[in-house]
This record gives C-alpha cells, sequence and structure tokens, in this order.
C-alpha cells in the first residue's frame, strides 16, 4: 500500500476515535526515519484552553493502536506517536484558516506565484479557495490547491 493510501485510511480510521475524545485530527504523517517506518498523529483541543494533555494522546494512542491492529492495512512495522502539533501548528483544512486568522503564518507554495514561492504573513482568512495572507500592508491570494505546506509561525517576545 502507498504511503498516501496509508495516510487516508489511517486519517479516516483515527477522525472519529479524536473526535469521540473532544479533540480535533490536526495531521497524520506516516515516512520512513531512521529507526523504522513511523505514524504520527497529531491532535489539538477544539477551542478549549490549555492544549492537549499527555492523558489525551495515551488515551488516543490505546484506541487508536487497537484499531489499527484489527485493521491491519499497514504491511511495514511501524511506532505510532500521538501528540500535539506544537507552537508551529500546521494548516490544513479550510476551517483552519479561519480560526487562525489573525496569527502570523509562513505558507510554502507548489510553485512560484507572482515569482516567489513562500508567504510570511498575517492570516486573514480565506475566501472560496484562496487563503488570504497580508505581507507589509499587502494582501496576497493564495490558491489553496498549490498550497505545499503552510503553518503558524509562533513568535516569542523577548
Amino acid at each position: 500500500m502507498e504511503r498516501e493510501e496509508v495516510i487516508k485510511k489511517v486519517w479516516e480510521l483515527a477522525e472519529p476515535v479524536v473526535l469521540a475524545q473532544g479533540l480535533e485530527l490536526v495531521d497524520v504523517e506516516f515516512q520512513r526515519e531512521r529507526q523504522g517506518w513511523v505514524l504520527r498523529i497529531y491532535i489539538d483541543k477544539l477551542d478549549k484552553p490549555g492544549g492537549v494533555t499527555l492523558g489525551d494522546c495515551v488515551r488516543v494512542s490505546e484506541v487508536l493502536s487497537d484499531l489499527l491492529d484489527a485493521k491491519d492495512f499497514i504491511h511495514h512495522s511501524y511506532h505510532l506517536e500521538v501528540s500535539s502539533p506544537g507552537l508551529d501548528r500546521p494548516l490544513k483544512k479550510a476551517e483552519d484558516f479561519v480560526r487562525f486568522a489573525g496569527d502570523k503564518v509562513k505558507v510554502q507554495l507548489k510553485e512560484p506565484l507572482s515569482g516567489r514561492r513562500n508567504f510570511t504573513g498575517l492570516l486573514k482568512g480565506i475566501e472560496g479557495d484562496e487563503v488570504l495572507v497580508e505581507i507589509d500592508g499587502e494582501t496576497h491570494r493564495l490558491p489553496r490547491a498549490k498550497i505545499k505546506k503552510a503553518h503558524i509561525k509562533y513568535e516569542f517576545d523577548v
């Protein structure tokens, strides 16, 4: 089974498990690393302060591990990791671009738009299929279909 197929199937299996815990499925990664194959599940709180706890990760991991063992569609041995997306949370779904409007973001495109691939600025939201990012007073309209990666760009006040 191809890596992308595994990610899609895991997403479909994991999302109801995560939602049942009052959490949100942020991302799924399946990749080969130095120690072997790793299946990473990123979860977050749904509009609740405090972030994901270790207990949240353990509960999701236990339920998901049992389901993955029962379905047995991943043909590699792998390590399952469940964690918070961290401060530089990826933005994947349309709702993410609405929820985090007002935050600083970095968006990387698959191909250049107006001569550039990287856009770091203030997320203004989403209109239709375009993500709006303001940089130096100018709003850039970035087609979601052309986004390779997008994430919160957290900056510490020093």
